[in-house]
């Protein structure tokens, strides 16, 4: 509240000096008496706002040629990737490692023989089974840090050679959108009719959409400023009576306007929120991130238009008792993800929201003598939505009996790496300005289950070491020419929804052999051995596999003469 002594020169409204002062300032030379003139971020009482940023940010992404939407979700803290996947396959050392906290057999989900999530994330379990979770192992960077400041900065800068003051001081997503429009300051905002590029909830660690002059995302510093703003279309009020009697109070009231019209978005998200508000078909819990993905799913349904989003969630810093910190952590995380995307189904708007997770570290492989874990490395990156066309363990997970000698997990996956494919694969940003954005990172794409590139992914290794395996032969040891197995035609098909069948064009008789994998490589069964004649051929999965076939994503694989020809299909 403004100081309205009389006896205090200057102060007040009603004085003399007051018509002298205004005689002095201007609306920009205040803003840069405040240093805040020509940037995009403010300081507001104890708040921190970007600007979003103008309109033409918002076609930076759009000009990509989609409409798909990314979900930053930090776990602010570093969160546990063994108490978070649990290697099924490594058990013995797991829990030798872990005596006091590990997760026993009896409480993990099993979803596949080598891998499991514990028994509180069960919320995950149906939309593993729809296809719509994958895990990757091992993510972090050479000579990753084990600070919290520093390895916050480098999964935002994705500078992984200086720290510190001499770091990086722009975010990966704030690079793309400044190279794009390096003179978006100068330009006049609100020409469309789209939200703003990004939105971010926490201002804490904002590096991620930080571009050399501004921030790129509308910023708010927590789920209560945004929600506020999507109900009223304003942060502050303009007409507040205690600045009529202040001396600074017109310049506060154009302050106070300032961020409003710099935040011009406002308006936007509070249209947005209204529209979205009505198609809300999903409960959420009372939490503060369950909050925030239900307002992320208003904003979406809402068709604000902002590509990406940053939420987190924070207490992942579990030093001690993490066993029930944790469970409350991830029982939040898996149930609020699950409604998130049972909301967005509900208008088919799932198969447009990709969402991960990062962490600036993960735990050690020792518990510690706090019933916690310690500051560690590699951790997995979780991907959750309908994109990802197939659930899935991705990539190797580290050898718990081979850490680094001072008890980390070794890294098995580039976290630059997952940028650059949801960039270039989910984005669909040319991948030369990936690898710019990206400090000139070679582009060394993770198959996630989508594509826009046209880029060939490294091919999947199956494990297909079975009784069977040989090199089918032509029909009665004939050479088949290449010109002629390049061919044949095969695609999925379903003539019913719960009825795939895979349908093959054969353009000679041949001996052909097709196998049968899960989504992780590993060998399930043949489906055909023998000769295939000419013409047209269609294989039921179902009827041809002696054991049940549980639901979800498959890769068939066709072995003729050698030449093997693989896709993937859905069991339903």
């Amino acid at each position: 509240m403004c100081d309205t002594h009389d006896n205090s020169p200057h102060k007040g409204k009603d004085h003399d000096g007051h018509d002298k002062e205004h005689e002095t300032w201007s609306r920009r030379s205040f803003l840069q008496a405040l240093g805040i003139a020509g940037s995009g971020t403010m300081l507001l009482g104890a708040n921190v706002l970007s600007a979003s940023a103008p309109s033409q940010l918002t076609s930076a992404i759009a000009a990509a040629e989609t409409d798909n939407i990314l979900v930053l979700i930090r776990l602010s803290g570093g969160n546990d990737g063994l108490s978070t996947v649990i290697p099924l396959n490594q058990f013995d050392s797991y829990a030798n490692a872990r005596p006091n906290i590990y997760i026993p057999e009896s409480k993990v989900l099993r979803l596949t023989d080598d891998y499991g999530i514990p028994s509180y994330m069960e919320s995950l379990e149906s939309m593993w089974g729809e296809g719509q979770f994958k895990a990757v192992h091992g993510v972090g960077y050479p000579g990753q840090s084990l600070s919290h400041f520093t390895g916050s900065d480098i999964f935002a800068n994705t500078d992984i050679e200086t720290t510190g003051f001499s770091g990086t001081k722009t975010g990966w997503m704030g690079r793309f959108l400044e190279e794009e429009f390096p003179d978006y300051l100068s330009d006049t905002p609100g020409s469309r009719p789209e939200g703003p590029a990004a939105i971010q909830i926490g201002s804490y660690g904002n590096l991620v959409f930080e571009g050399e002059e501004t921030n790129y995302a509308f910023v708010t510093n927590n789920v209560d400023e945004l929600q506020r703003i999507a109900e009223g279309g304003v942060l502050h009020s303009v007409a507040d009576p205690n600045l009529d009697d202040c001396m600074y109070g017109d310049q506060l009231k154009y302050l106070r306007g300032v961020s409003n019209v710099t935040n011009e978005y406002a308006g936007k998200i509070h249209a947005a929120y209204l529209r979205g508000d009505a198609l809300q078909c999903t409960d959420y819990e009372d939490n503060s991130f369950a909050r925030q993905l239900e307002l992320l799913a208003k904003l979406i349904k809402g068709n604000l238009g902002t590509k990406v989003y940053m939420i987190s969630m924070g207490g992942f810093d579990t030093h001690g008792n993490q066993p029930l910190a944790h469970q409350r952590l991830m029982s939040n995380l898996s149930r609020a993800v699950s409604a998130f995307y049972e909301d967005l189904a509900c208008t088919q708007q799932d198969e447009k929201v990709l969402s991960m997770t990062f962490s600036e570290f993960g735990r050690r492989i020792f518990e510690n003598g706090s019933n916690g874990t310690d500051h560690g490395k590699a951790a997995p990156t979780l991907f959750f939505g309908s994109g990802l066309n197939g659930s899935a363990f991705v990539g190797e997970h580290p050898n718990l009996d081979d850490g680094d000698g001072r008890g980390n997990l070794n890294l098995t996956m580039d976290f630059r790496d997952l940028y650059a494919t949801v960039l270039a694969e989910w984005l669909c940003v040319p991948i030369s300005e990936v690898e710019e954005h990206l400090l000139d990172h070679p582009y060394a794409p993770v198959n996630l289950g989508f594509n826009c590139s046209g880029t060939e992914f490294p091919d999947i290794v199956y494990n297909d070491e079975d009784p069977t395996d040989a090199t089918p032969p032509g029909e009665e040891g004939e050479n088949i020419p290449d010109e002629i197995l390049n061919q044949i035609v095969h695609k999925p098909y379903y003539p019913t929804s719960n009825a795939p069948y895979i349908h093959i064009e054969m353009p000679v008789t041949a001996n052909v052999e097709i196998k049968l994998f899960n989504i992780l490589g590993q060998y399930v069964g043949v489906m055909h051995q023998g000769n295939m004649d000419q013409g047209n051929t269609e294989i039921n999965i179902r009827e041809t596999m002696s054991q049940h076939l549980a639901t979800g994503k498959y890769i068939y694989q066709i072995n003729v003469q050698g030449k093997k020809m693989a896709k993937s299909i859905m069991v339903a």
